[in-house]
């Protein structure tokens, strides 16, 4: 089976997703596509032949105060850039209808694939960062190697990490 992610289109049936975390569903039922066309994020949707979602994320660009960062990265980085450019995964989720199938992990990795790609060619970004949600979320994203960032509720992961991902 094929699985490619596209961006969020007026074919794609939005209002059927139903992920189990309200703020998620609304979000991709009634402000993903105003996002998208103000320019805050992108929106990527993995469906079926029918245009059914069966998951999807969002990208933005966005930036975090060198302060936050660990030691063992801000000291090879130069001391006059406070804030330090990372790409946002603003929002991951998965239908109800298909979970357990391993598809939030692909997402994920579509992403992740995109911010590196993005970073080695169009714009600038140290990192992926995530806001996990709740408990279930965090632990999703330290399983892939996200480091959490105290006192910031972020968790993020390097993009010299994610290269090893992609040789």
């Amino acid at each position: 089976m094929i699985y490619a992610t596209t961006l969020l289109n007026n074919t794609h049936k939005k209002q059927q997703f139903k992920c189990g975390i309200r703020m998620l569903d609304d979000y991709l039922h009634t402000q993903a596509k105003q996002d998208v066309k103000r320019k805050l994020a992108v929106c990527f949707i993995l469906a079926d032949e029918n245009d059914n979602v069966k998951g999807y994320y969002t990208l933005s660009s966005s930036s975090i105060q060198r302060n936050s960062l660990p030691e063992s990265i801000v000291k090879k980085l130069p001391p006059s850039y406070n804030n330090l450019p990372v790409t946002l995964l603003g929002r991951l989720a998965i239908d109800e209808k298909y979970m357990g199938n391993k598809l939030g992990s692909l997402l994920l990795i579509d992403a992740l694939k995109r911010g590196y790609e993005n970073s080695q060619t169009t714009i600038g970004s140290l990192a992926v960062i995530v806001s996990p949600i709740n408990d279930n979320a965090k632990q999703f994203y330290e399983k892939y190697g996200f480091i959490f960032l105290p006192n910031s509720g972020k968790m993020f992961l390097p993009m010299d990490t994610i290269a090893s991902l992609f040789p």
